[in-house]
């Protein structure tokens, strides 16, 4: 009887009035993103200049981390995949998520092929005076990799453990966009521009997993679960404080006035952050 009770009241979680909206917005903001990304970090001298001096710093990081960084960045794209077709080949057969499954494959691959796109079809980075290497290499492929397998196991995973599944795996994409630039492979406006690009791609995916798959989207609010604490979504928000405070506070130090001072590691910490 208990059980028939809890069952009766746990609702579906369809697209309610005005979500669809949230979800045009949220697209929206991710393109715009990514094309502002792009014209300012690649189009623009000041664009240029801090992003190039983020990469060129990252030489003072790097004897202590690159070692890790390298051996993380060649275990990366087998880690990704790995992980992301064993939870969605797992929740497909398991769960017969079968519609979820192919929305979410079908954008994960959609964002790795458009990244390589991109880095074809964009112009290569203009002469304005910087030092830099004219290839194009935005966005970044390999956090394009991790941060697409985290949004796809995100997709596929039940509402309740999507807090704590969307917290690991951000975590799991920043981290991989972090050693990309600690390894020198990539500028901080790569990292991103990969991040804008998969959500330009997993947000459609989202509402339409929301739309048409929604008999299994039951949330049972914060709390009933550990997969649904709120830890998960406190986390997210004191670390993107405390990387806004340090981000401020690196350019702070070299901006121009009186107490201006030589950059050393600050665009390197401001570009991280």
């Amino acid at each position: 009887m208990t059980f028939s009770r809890q069952a009766q009241g746990r609702t579906p979680a369809r697209p309610t009035p005005g979500s669809g909206f949230m979800f045009a917005f949220a697209w929206l903001a991710c393109v715009v993103g990514l094309i502002a990304t792009y014209y300012y970090f690649v189009q623009t001298t000041t664009g240029q200049f801090i992003d190039e001096s983020a990469l060129v710093e990252a030489v003072d990081i790097h004897g202590p981390a690159g070692k890790a960084a390298t051996q993380f960045l060649d275990w990366l794209p087998t880690i990704s995949l790995v992980v992301a077709a064993v939870v969605v080949l797992f929740v497909t057969v398991i769960r017969r998520r079968w519609t979820a499954a192919g929305i979410a494959v079908a954008a994960c691959i959609g964002a790795n092929v458009a990244t390589q796109v991109l880095k074809d079809v964009l112009p290569t980075r203009p002469d304005k005076g910087v030092v830099t290497l004219e290839l194009n290499s935005l966005p970044s492929g390999h956090t394009t990799l991790a941060a697409s397998a985290a949004a796809a196991v995100f997709l596929m995973a039940s509402p309740r453990w999507r807090p704590m599944a969307g917290f690991v795996g951000g975590t799991f994409a920043i981290a991989s966009g972090v050693s990309t630039l600690i390894n020198q492979w990539h500028r901080p406006a790569d990292v991103v521009a990969a991040f804008l690009l998969v959500g330009a791609f997993m947000i459609p995916a989202g509402w339409l997993i929301v739309r048409y798959c929604g008999a299994w989207n039951v949330w049972d609010g914060f709390g009933r679960h550990v997969g649904s604490a709120k830890i998960w979504l406190t986390l997210p928000v004191l670390i993107g404080l405390v990387s806004a405070a340090v981000a401020v506070y690196s350019l702070a130090r070299i901006a121009p006035g009186p107490a201006q001072e030589g950059s050393t590691t600050n665009y390197f910490w401001a570009g991280i952050s």
